[in-house]
């Protein structure tokens, strides 16, 4: 049940907050009934079937932004931090795509990718006005990455990526 409501939300058909509200009650159901109801507005597309748009958006107001633990990474992720951070974490997210792009809108906080080995990240050209870019991420994608954990050959950015310690 948690997973499809990951799914969900790395599909873009519920937010972040929706997400963690459902998974609170999922973990709390004590009857099947009470767990259907969690995913029944979820429709399930046909096989193979993919989302028009694949855009997980995050957006800090009150409060910092971190996305990590099991997740589905959707192709597109839009990150806009006007103050505060925001940190991605796919360490261990799944990840079906072979290349995904994370745009990256930065006031004056952070915005921070944490990249597991293997990892790829290219940082295209972009314009800072008082944003510092740095890419911590080297070597090239491994492909030997197992089977049911596609990695991308590339996160495309234009902010801080970092790979793990290790």
């Amino acid at each position: 049940m948690a997973e499809k409501l990951r799914t969900a939300a790395g599909e873009g058909r519920i937010d972040l907050g929706e997400l963690d509200e459902r998974l609170d009650r999922a973990y709390s159901a004590r009857t099947y009934r009470e767990l259907d109801v969690l995913v029944a507005d979820l429709e399930q597309r046909p096989s193979g079937e993919r989302p028009e748009t694949e855009v997980l958006v995050l957006k800090t107001r009150l409060n910092s932004i971190e996305q990590s633990g099991r997740w589905t990474v959707p192709r597109r992720i839009v990150a806009e931090c006007k103050m505060l951070s925001i940190t991605v974490d796919f360490t261990q997210a799944t990840c079906v795509h072979r290349e995904i792009t994370f745009e990256a809108v930065c006031g004056s906080g952070s915005i921070r990718l944490i990249v597991p080995h293997g990892w790829a990240v290219r940082v295209d050209a972009s314009s800072t006005n008082t944003a510092h870019i740095s890419n911590k991420a080297t070597g090239p994608a491994d492909p030997t990455a197992p089977p049911d954990r596609h990695r991308p050959s590339a996160v495309r950015s234009d902010q801080d990526q970092t790979a793990p310690p290790g």
